[in-house]
C-alpha cells in the first residue's frame, strides 16, 4: 500500500522559533524534497505574508517530477462568503492545482475563538470548501483540533468533517494540533470512525508529548493513508512529526511504500540540507540519521558488532544514508581502537600496542582529555604505535607572552622551538592572542620544511572548564578543529594552563595534517 507524504515544513516548519527561510531558501528546500520523493509540498500561506506570495509565483518555474505544491489557508470568515473572502482569493491566487485548508473542529474553538454558533462553522468549512472545488481546486481539509473536539463532544466533530466532505474535499487530516493525545486514544478513536464514510483520511500530529510519530504510525495501522509532517520535526512549540523517522518507520518497519524506489537512502542528507539551510545545528542524536544513531562507544558492543553488526543496530544505516561509527573513550575497549585503526586506514594488530594506547587514552581521559570528539588525536596515538613511524617534529620548548601596548592594545608574541630530523628551528610570530601567535610561531617554524602545512586552515576552538571548584586552577580542555580543503579533523588538549592545553591540541592538529598529507603523496 501506498502512503502520501505531506511535507509542510515550509509552512508549519517556519513557525519553530529561530527559523527565518527566505524565498530562495524555501524554494531549495522545495527542489530536494522533490528529488527525494514525497507527494505534497506545502510551500505556504499565500494569504498571510508577500514573501508566501513570492514563492508561489517563482516555484512554478522549477520542473518539479514527484510532488505537487500545494497552498495553504482558513476557511473564510464568519459571516463572510467564501467568494469575496480575501484568503480563499489568495489560495486562488497562488495557482496551485491543490490547496489545503484549515478549518475548526472543537466547539471550544467554535465558541471561545470563532465566537460564532456551531451551525456557521459548518456553513464555512462547506462553502469554502465547495468554493475552492468549484474553481477547479483540489482540497485537502486539515481538521484542527480534532482529536480534542473529538473528545470534548464527538458528534459535533464528526459533523465537521461530514460538512469537508459534502463541500468537496478529497482527503481529510486528523490534526492533534496541540499535541497532547495519546497513540493509544489515536488508535481508539480512529477505529470508531471505520463505519462513517468519510473517505479517505490522513493524519497531522505535534509532538508536545513526544508522541507526534508514534500517534502518526498508529493513525496508519489503522487505516490513515496520508501523513502530514516535517524535516527534523521543525514546527511550533515542540515541533511536528518529524518525516525523516515516519518515512523510514513505514517503509522499514511496517512494509509500506512511501518514496520511489531507492530514494530511502538520501534521508540523511535531506535532514543534514535542512537543518543546514534553516541554520540549525544538525541534532546528532537524531533516530536514523543523526551522526550518533549507530554510533557505539561501549567496548562490549564494539566487540559484538565486529562480529555482527546486527548485535546493536535495529537496521543496516546504508539504508538511510548514514553510517556506522565508533567512538573512543574510556569506555572503549579493544574493538574500539581496532575500528578506528581500520576507519583511518592503518595496518595494526590486537597486540601490545593497541593495549598500550587504550590504557593511554584511559588515563588520559582521567586527566581531563576526552576523545570522543578528537578522533584525529587518536590515530596519531595508534600511528605511534606503528613500527618505524617518525614524527615530523619534535617540541623542545615554547613561550607566550601577552601584553598591552600604548596604541596597539593586547598583544600576543609567542616563541617555538622545534627538532625535524637533526635541525633545530627557532621561531617568533605575533598574534591576536596568543593561541593565534602560537599557530603562527609553529607555522612559520614548519613552513618551510613542510609546505603542505600552507593549506592547514583552524577553523574552530572550542574550550571547557572541567571542574568549576577549582576556580581558575580547574583543569581546560581545548578541542580544535583543522581543514585543509579536503579534510576535516579535531583534536584535543588538557591541562590546568589554558596554553598548554591549546599546545597539545595544536601540535596534533599539525602533526595529523601532515600524516594525511604524506599519504597522499
Amino acid at each position: 500500500m501506498k502512503i502520501q507524504i505531506y511535507d509542510t515544513t515550509l509552512r508549519d516548519g517556519t513557525q519553530r522559533e529561530g527559523i527565518s527561510l527566505s524565498c530562495d531558501d524555501k524554494l531549495k528546500i522545495a527542489e530536494r524534497l522533490d528529488d527525494l520523493g514525497v507527494d505534497f509540498i506545502e510551500g505556504g500561506w499565500p494569504g498571510s505574508n508577500p514573501k508566501d506570495v513570492d514563492f508561489f509565483r517563482r516555484v512554478k518555474q522549477i520542473p518539479l517530477r514527484n510532488a505537487v505544491v500545494t497552498a495553504f489557508g482558513s476557511t473564510c470568515r464568519v459571516g463572510g462568503d467564501p467568494s469575496t473572502d480575501v484568503n480563499i482569493l489568495a489560495l486562488l491566487d497562488a495557482q496551485t492545482s491543490v490547496c489545503t485548508v484549515v478549518g475548526k473542529t472543537s466547539m471550544l474553538h467554535v465558541e471561545a475563538v470563532l465566537q460564532t454558533t456551531p451551525a456557521e462553522n459548518l456553513r464555512i468549512i462547506k462553502e469554502s470548501i465547495g468554493y475552492l472545488v468549484s474553481n477547479n481546486r483540489r482540497v485537502i481539509y486539515d481538521a484542527e483540533h480534532f482529536f480534542d473536539g473529538y473528545k470534548l463532544d464527538r458528534d459535533y466533530a464528526l459533523a465537521t468533517l461530514r460538512a469537508a466532505v459534502e463541500g468537496g474535499a478529497e482527503m481529510v487530516v486528523l490534526c492533534d494540533t496541540n499535541g497532547g493525545t495519546m497513540p493509544w486514544e489515536v488508535g481508539a478513536i480512529l477505529r470508531t470512525l471505520k463505519g462513517e464514510k468519510l473517505g479517505p483520511l490522513g493524519i497531522h500530529t505535534h509532538n508536545d508529548g513526544e508522541c507526534a510519530v508514534a500517534n502518526s504510525l498508529t493513525a496508519v495501522v489503522e487505516g490513515c493513508v496520508h501523513v502530514q509532517g516535517t524535516i527534523n520535526g521543525y514546527g511550533e512549540r515542540c515541533g511536528n512529526a518529524n518525516l525523516i523517522s515516519v518515512i523510514a518507520d513505514l517503509e522499514l518497519k511496517l512494509g509500506l511504500k512511501c518514496l520511489p524506489e531507492g530514494q530511502l537512502k538520501r534521508l540523511t542528507d535531506l535532514s543534514h540540507f535542512v537543518a543546514e539551510v534553516t541554520n540549525l545545528s544538525p541534532d546528532e542524536h537524531l533516530a536514523y540519521v543523526g551522526k550518533s544513531a549507530f554510533a557505539h562507544k561501549g567496548g562490549i558492543h564494539v566487540a559484538a558488532i565486529r562480529r555482527s553488526e546486527q548485535s546493536y543496530q535495529h537496521i543496516d544505516p546504508a539504508l538511510v544514508g548514514n553510517q556506522l561509527r565508533v567512538v573512543v573513550s574510556e569506555l572503549s575497549g579493544r574493538g574500539n581502537l581496532l575500528s578506528k585503526a581500520e576507519e583511518f586506514g592503518l595496518d595494526i594488530n590486537s597486540g601490545p600496542g593497541v593495549a598500550e594506547v587504550l590504557n593511554e587514552i584511559k588515563a588520559l581521559e582521567a586527566k581531563g582529555f576526552s576523545f570522543e570528539a578528537a578522533e584525529a588525536s587518536v590515530a596519531l596515538m595508534l600511528k605511534r604505535q606503528q613500527p618505524g613511524y617518525q614524527p615530523p617534529f619534535e617540541l623542545i620548548d615554547f613561550a607566550v607572552n601577552v601584553e598591552h601596548r600604548m596604541g596597539r592594545g593586547l598583544f600576543a608574541e609567542a616563541s617555538v622551538k622545534v627538532k625535524v630530523q637533526d635541525e633545530i628551528l627557532h621561531t617568533v610570530a605575533d598574534g591576536t592572542g596568543p593561541v593565534h601567535a602560537l599557530d603562527a610561531a609553529i607555522r612559520k617554524a614548519l613552513s618551510p620544511v613542510y609546505g603542505a602545512i600552507n593549506s592547514f586552515e583552524l577553523v574552530d576552538y572550542k574550550v571547557r572548564i572541567l571542574d568549576g571548584e577549582h576556580g581558575t586552577a580547574a583543569i581546560t580542555r581545548v578541542l580544535i578543529d583543522t581543514q585543509n580543503g579536503t579534510h576535516r579533523w579535531s583534536t584535543v588538549g588538557a591541562s590546568a594552563n589554558i596554553i598548554e592545553a591549546s599546545w597539545h591540541a595544536l601540535a596534533d592538529s599539525v602533526e595529523y595534517g601532515l600524516m594525511l598529507a604524506s599519504s597522499r603523496s
